[in-house]
């Protein structure tokens, strides 16, 4: 069995004194020897970590003793070897940058659909209409049967983009992320946009992976880290990036002539030529 343990996790609530919260967070994933990115914001937490099990789970014992941090939901995966190369705590503006600076996400709630009802709506054929709030470039490695792709640059895109879901204001739409970190935004704005009946998947597709595997989902969901993507087992795949262009590489252009790895891909080899 893999012997790293990854976990995922995300919490909306207010934080202060962030340099000093920082500071805390440096020392104690160095004291459990952990690897992986923290963002602290006014508006919360995300974090992502990988290291030793034991030494994980006493780093979350840690953090949620904290109130402000207690009962938060974590998704966790396994993998052979740690997939960051070092340990950041950064502070940011925001959770997830959505480019509405006056857009307030709890004035709107919009309910958590837990991943037993997703599947359930998919195996009654409910019609409901399910909305990837990922990048282009994520969704084209794998998405849930049917989902919308608004074909987003970057989340900030996102707002503008429900314009192409005018016509479905009266029907079921969920919403869904890799984690769910976006839909704690995307979601609520739409409800505020006028969508009757919004609902953001609970944890994401990390967390119905974790239960229900790949049903009603077509091919991986990618990842930020040195794993790529993540098969409905939350194993790691044979799917990699081009170390010139960044495009997310299939196995199948992994086997082109065109790809050397560190220097080209199909996608990118004749374009470096012509340059």
């Amino acid at each position: 069995m893999p012997s790293i343990l990854n976990i995922a996790a995300y919490r909306f609530v207010e934080l202060e004194q962030l340099p000093a919260l920082r500071e805390q967070f440096r020392q104690r994933s160095a004291a459990h020897k952990l690897k992986g990115t923290v963002l602290l914001t006014p508006e919360g937490i995300n974090l992502f970590l990988a290291g030793e099990a034991a030494e994980l789970e006493a780093f979350i014992d840690w953090l949620t003793a904290d109130p402000r941090f207690a009962g938060i939901e974590i998704k966790r995966s396994w993998s052979d070897e740690v997939p960051f190369n070092r340990m950041l705590v950064k502070l940011k503006k925001e959770i997830i940058t959505f480019h509405q600076p006056n857009f307030d996400r709890t004035a709107y709630p919009a309910p958590q659909l837990p991943a037993a009802e997703l599947k359930k709506w998919y195996d009654e054929g409910r019609e409901f209409i399910i909305v990837d709030t990922r990048n282009d470039f994520e969704y084209r490695v794998g998405t849930f049967n049917n989902a919308v792709n608004l074909q987003l640059n970057t989340f900030g895109d996102f707002a503008a983009a429900t314009e192409q879901l005018k016509d479905y204001r009266d029907i079921p739409i969920v919403t869904f992320c890799t984690g769910g970190v976006r839909c704690e935004k995307a979601a609520p704005f739409m409800a505020a946009a006028g969508f009757n009946q919004v609902y953001q998947l609970q944890g994401g597709i990390l967390k119905y992976f974790e239960e229900y595997g790949a049903s009603h989902y077509d091919g991986e969901c990618f990842v930020f880290d040195k794993r790529v993507a993540l098969d409905g087992d939350l194993k790691p795949t044979a799917t990699d990036i081009c170390f010139a262009c960044r495009t997310v590489l299939t196995p199948a252009d992994q086997a082109s002539p065109d790809y050397v790895v560190g220097i080209s891909c199909p996608h990118c080899a004749g374009k470096q030529a012509a340059a």
